[in-house]
């Protein structure tokens, strides 16, 4: 048994420990999801469950999807417990989402768990919910939550490049004998390394919604599709010029949650907001975590969801901490440390960290370079340019000159020129 004077200096310091923590203080948190499970976004064509099978069709979030995210909305309710109003505040929470049904419905899920209404908050005794606004633009004109996005053509040509890499060729050439047999089975047009990923999806959805599959879909095959989509994902953002693919994609976001966490953290700030919650996609959490560089190579599960919280230490300073809940079945969610810092990251190292993978004119940098595009070529194309008008008024002078006058006996012969200043090069 430990003597008196020792449990007395354990129990000091761990109140000091409580005290210290009581101490540090959370400002804003951004939380970033995935929807919950939905039936396929499409079948292939030898698939026999085509759209007509699912209920709603397909891409549609389904009742497991939708105690999922109920789920994720318990989770979030307990994790800010004293930090969010028991209460819904509009002030307080900003719910945006991409314009699918399966998005918005999945926000909308994790509300009703979040904020159950009480007290002057029930319009119905019989039922445990209320509306809350989840707030989006049309698909065409989404450029904060929907990536990889086709409107960058510099992206395109990365990606175009990054076939090219060895690392791409290297899992070409070793899965070229299975892809051509999913090709063969599926009765795809073309079956790639960037496509294959759709038939693992559409069979991956059938076997949770307890559908068989055709024989030739073993548990072998199963894998290797599960590794050629996880390779799909990671060379979207993360092999091949790294760092200039989040430039052009997630950087956009980072972007965006780096401007809000500088602004909550200035020392008169009075901003009510305390959560911005995003609803997604798995692209959209694989780009962000690749801007920061936390994705670890897999797709994100159903209903996973990203946290970066911003606190204030008892200091007055101000740090970053993160965390990723993929799993649900564990009580908290994986700690996240941006490399090069610690899991507390002080905020001014969280923003020169992330600096690099923010772009600063997307417009810009999504043009495909061109000579033409080139500061100096165009300067010499001037220079070029006056140079020949300079040569082409001089040749007319010269020509003028030596061409004789007309006479009162009419026109006389001139006689060809030779060698009006050779050939010229712009």
């Amino acid at each position: 048994m430990l003597p008196g004077a020792v449990l007395v200096l354990l129990a000091l310091g761990f109140s000091a420990v409580d005290q210290a923590a009581a101490e540090r203080r959370l400002v804003y948190v951004t939380v970033l999801f995935r929807h919950g499970d939905r039936s396929p976004v499409k079948a292939y064509p030898t698939d026999p469950y085509q759209e007509s099978a699912w209920p709603q069709g397909f891409g549609q979030l389904s009742q497991e999807g939708m105690r999922q995210h109920y789920n994720l909305g318990q989770f979030l309710r307990g994790r800010y417990k004293g930090f969010l109003n028991e209460t819904y505040d509009r002030r307080e929470v900003h719910v945006r989402s991409t314009d699918y049904d399966r998005t918005l419905m999945s926000a909308e899920a994790n509300l009703a768990a979040l904020y159950p209404p009480s007290g002057q908050q029930v319009f119905n005794p019989d039922l445990k919910w209320q509306p809350i606004p989840v707030h989006t633009v049309p698909q065409d004109q989404e450029t904060l939550l929907s990536f990889p996005t086709d409107k960058c053509p510099r992206y395109k040509q990365l990606m175009a490049e990054t076939e090219k890499s060895p690392e791409f060729v290297n899992m070409t050439t070793k899965y070229s004998d299975f892809m051509e047999m999913v090709h063969n089975k599926t009765g795809q047009l073309s079956t790639s390394v960037e496509t294959v990923w759709s038939v693992y999806d559409t069979l991956f959805c059938e076997s949770r919604h307890n559908l068989t599959a055709p024989a030739w879909v073993t548990e072998d095959v199963m894998d290797k599709l599960k590794i050629l989509k996880d390779f799909a994902f990671q060379i979207m953002f993360d092999i091949y010029k790294h760092q200039e693919k989040c430039r052009l994609q997630g950087g956009v976001l980072l972007g965006e949650i780096v401007k809000n966490l500088s602004k909550r953290a200035e020392p008169n700030s009075n901003e009510p907001l305390k959560m911005m919650m995003l609803s997604a996609h798995d692209t959209t959490v694989v780009a962000l975590q690749s801007s920061m560089s936390v994705f670890n190579g897999i797709q994100p599960p159903y209903a996973s969801c990203h946290m970066i919280e911003l606190y204030r230490e008892d200091n007055g300073s101000m740090s970053v901490s993160m965390f990723y809940r993929n799993d649900s079945s564990l009580p908290e969610p994986y700690p996240v440390a941006l490399p090069g810092c610690s899991q507390d990251c002080p905020l001014e190292d969280y923003i020169r960290i992330t600096g690099p993978f923010i772009p600063d004119d997307l417009e810009k940098e999504c043009q495909v370079p061109s000579a033409f595009n080139d500061k100096e070529v165009v300067v010499a194309l001037a220079v070029s340019s006056a140079l020949l008008i300079f040569l082409l008024v001089l040749i007319t002078a010269l020509l003028c000159r030596r061409k004789q006058p007309i006479t009162s006996q009419g026109y006389r012969h001139v006689t060809n020129q030779e060698g009006l200043g050779g050939e010229y090069h712009s």
